[in-house]
């Protein structure tokens, strides 16, 4: 009989679900809107988690009874008092009878790009964050996930921030010149500089993390003050990943360092900084780029919960979920254009 396996990946901007078969073959997705309860609450954690797993179930043609075991990964759950609530939260939207366990979202990134199953993930979206395993999956060591107020950079968000920080020390004369002034004057359409940083504290203009890729840009250029920011950016990064190492005890250990989240795609000096700065404490880390969907690894927590091991069907898991996902937009995509033309 056919057991199948309910992975979620709950984000503060999406939420995914993923069905897939013991051996591997994803045959289930579905998506929904923002999870993370600071955002929306438990209840809008609880309708995220059920409306994306109906829709896998749908695909998929089972039914929630049908699910040996589900694995959950939750933006928001940094602290071991959300746990019962977040569990508590799951089971009430979902009624699941298998057995099922829920996780910071970076440990599911973790479980999705180490093949072994165990190391550090460190994340580096709009935000950033660091979780790790050890090989036995009985410890974990986590940051805050708070960023700035708890002195941890550097996402997309952090990096902006700071690359402002060193326009108006352009302008004020505090600091060195920098193409960064011109180029964000451009982004916002101001007049100059002065129109620019008076804008941003007026409420005129807004600078987000999606402004990361001018600093790379202006960096490729050969602006020293730009290059600057990306590599200390790195170092803030391989700090998250330093202190996780420190609590589980990886430093004299071979183990997988995963990166997750668009910054990395900004080019080679963010990782050359970050790999500097961690190989100095732990020689044995390597360094994976996640390219496998995340939700991938809360179907491999799933699996753990009733004592499959993942790992032996962990590339045909990704291999298969890949092929649905471009299924599933190819399908929605004609939709959209049928929709259009009719």
């Amino acid at each position: 009989m056919t057991r199948y396996f309910l992975g979620v990946d709950v984000g503060a901007t999406k939420t995914h679900a993923l069905i897939a078969e013991e051996n591997g073959q994803a045959c289930g997705f579905g998506e929904a809107g923002p999870g993370n309860h600071e955002d929306v609450g438990y209840d809008g954690l609880a309708a995220a988690v059920y409306r994306a797993t109906a829709q896998a179930l749908a695909r998929a043609g089972v039914s929630i009874d049908q699910i040996a075991g589900a694995g959950f990964g939750v933006g928001g759950y940094d602290w071991p008092s959300e746990y019962e609530p977040t569990l508590h939260t799951i089971q009430q939207a979902l009624g699941l009878t298998a057995p099922f366990d829920a996780v910071n979202d970076a440990i599911i990134g973790l479980l999705a790009g180490a093949p072994e199953g165990w190391g550090i993930a460190v994340v580096a979206g709009t935000g950033c964050n660091c979780w790790g395993w050890d090989c036995h999956h009985r410890h974990i060591g986590r940051m805050t996930g708070m960023g700035w107020r708890m002195g941890e950079a550097a996402g997309a968000g952090e990096l902006v921030e700071e690359a402002i920080r060193f326009v108006a020390r352009d302008w004020s004369r505090r600091g060195p010149s920098t193409r960064l002034t011109q180029a964000f004057v451009e982004r916002v359409q101001a007049r100059d500089a002065q129109d620019f940083l008076e804008g941003l504290t007026q409420g005129r203009f807004h600078m987000s993390a999606q402004a990361a890729p001018i600093v790379f840009r202006v960096a490729a250029e050969g602006d020293a003050v730009a290059r600057q920011l990306i590599e200390w950016a790195g170092r803030e990064l391989a700090s998250l990943a330093i202190g996780v190492i420190r609590q589980i005890g990886l430093e004299s250990l071979e183990f997988d360092v995963v990166l997750v989240g668009s910054l990395y795609d900004g080019g080679p000096p963010l990782l050359e900084s970050m790999r500097e700065a961690v190989l100095a404490v732990a020689s044995g880390a390597r360094f994976v780029r996640l390219t496998a969907p995340p939700v991938v690894g809360g179907v491999l927590l799933g699996m753990e919960q009733v004592g499959v091991k993942g790992n032996f069907i962990r590339g045909r898991l990704i291999e298969t979920t890949k092929l649905l996902l471009y299924e599933t937009s190819s399908h929605a995509e004609l939709g959209a254009t049928t929709a259009r033309s009719s």
